[in-house]
């Protein structure tokens, strides 16, 4: 019979702001959900608070328990948070704590020098290639399990690191397959944009924060001086919300651009597969990326992709088969592929494909591909119908050895 397990998962939130870690974090959640449906969940979130658990209106497990700290004051919250992480850790005996941020991975520390108990931390992209806090680079090191979101974060890792290779795994991002679907450019969105059937449109989903310029979205306001001279109808159109919306306007008109990019600002979950469908080519060329989601809702809408070859982006486009790939600090390459992709004559054609670019990216991303990844790491199988049994015997007295 197989042990009962106890999860502890430490999220920043999941309720409220939605970004890369948040989305991750939510299918981490119910794919464990899926794979242990009998097990005990306690999710800590730092950052939500208990009214935000409607809005969202994500179901989980009657079982699971979260404990928010995000109405308290922010000077307390990391604080509260790590206490409560040691304290309720020592009394329940969690099975193992999975943390989805590396800032939290020092309570898990602690935890494991007072009890034993496992810790396993997620690898996403800026937070664990440039951590300068001493303390959490222990915590990392001393993790269990490191779960990278793609093959470059853990590469960065182990050419940054002395971390055991053994340690580190690849468990990629996913995403709502059924949410993001090929479909012909809605009419409602042309309207609003007031845009033509045959406009050539440019779309860039991101956060747009002075932290975040790393995205690209400044080198494609600069690339479209260059796009506009061989595509005067040409139309950026840039989704997001954050901090830095005055300079970028600022930006816009001093190159008078005015009239080709559309700030289209926040767009509701949705909304945003009507966004993808009206693009031409989804474009964002980052170089700060862990993975990038948002390669992958355009992909499974059948979109060309323009992404950075200097970050996590090469994975979802599979090193640049499924899109194309640029340096992301080279303005006059970024013009050049955005004018030979909206032209129709991009060397790779396979962009051209949007069936084919939809079926190779559920065939690796999709959310089953997770979940059985996910197993794998537990020693686990999954069956056709989701139902997970134990590979081997003695796998299994292994695993548990491990996390008991």
């Amino acid at each position: 019979m197989r042990k009962k397990y106890h999860f502890h998962l430490i999220f920043p939130n999941i309720f409220g702001f939605k970004g890369g870690i948040q989305v991750y974090s939510i299918f981490l959640l119910k794919a464990l959900q899926d794979l242990y449906p009998e097990a005990n969940y306690d999710v800590f979130l730092k950052y939500d608070k208990h009214n935000l658990k409607q809005e969202r209106n994500l179901q989980f497990l009657d079982v699971t328990k979260f404990h928010y700290f995000g109405h308290l004051p922010r000077l307390f919250q990391t604080l509260l948070l790590a206490i409560k992480i040691i304290i309720l850790g020592i009394w329940q005996r969690p099975t193992i704590v999975i943390s989805t941020h590396v800032n939290y991975a020092t309570a898990c520390y602690v935890l494991k020098l007072i009890t034993g108990i496992p810790y396993w931390v997620v690898a996403h992209g800026l937070e664990v290639w440039e951590i300068d806090n001493k303390v959490t680079k222990l915590a990392l090191k001393k993790a269990d399990r490191i779960i990278s979101v793609s093959n470059y974060t853990r590469q960065r890792l182990l050419a940054e690191t002395d971390i055991d290779s053994q340690k580190i795994v690849v468990l990629p991002n996913t995403f709502d397959a059924k949410q993001f679907q090929i479909k012909p450019k809605p009419t409602d969105l042309l309207k609003r944009y007031n845009l033509k059937d045959n406009q050539p449109v440019i779309l860039t989903v991101t956060r747009l924060g002075r932290m975040a310029k790393y995205k690209g979205y400044d080198q494609i306001i600069h690339a479209l001086v260059k796009v506009r001279s061989q595509i005067p109808d040409v139309r950026f159109i840039l989704v997001g919300k954050g901090d830095d919306l005055p300079r970028i306007k600022a930006l816009v008109n001093s190159l008078n651009l005015e009239d080709s990019i559309t700030i289209a600002g926040f767009v509701p979950d949705e909304e945003l597969r009507a966004h993808y469908n009206l693009c031409d080519v989804f474009a964002m060329p980052s170089k700060g990326e862990g993975f990038g989601i948002v390669y992958l809702e355009a992909l499974a809408c059948g979109k060309p992709v323009l992404a950075g070859n200097q970050d996590g982006s090469v994975d979802p486009l599979a090193q640049g088969k499924l899109g194309c790939l640029v340096d992301p600090d080279n303005i006059e390459e970024i013009a050049d592929k955005l004018i030979q992709i909206l032209q129709g004559n991009y060397s790779n054609s396979v962009v051209y494909q949007p069936e084919y670019l939809r079926q190779k990216t559920l065939e690796a991303y999709q959310f089953s591909q997770f979940r059985t990844r996910l197993a794998n790491l537990f020693g686990l199988v999954e069956n056709k119908v989701g139902v997970t049994v134990q590979k081997a015997e003695g796998r299994r007295q292994k695993t548990e050895d491990t996390h008991t």
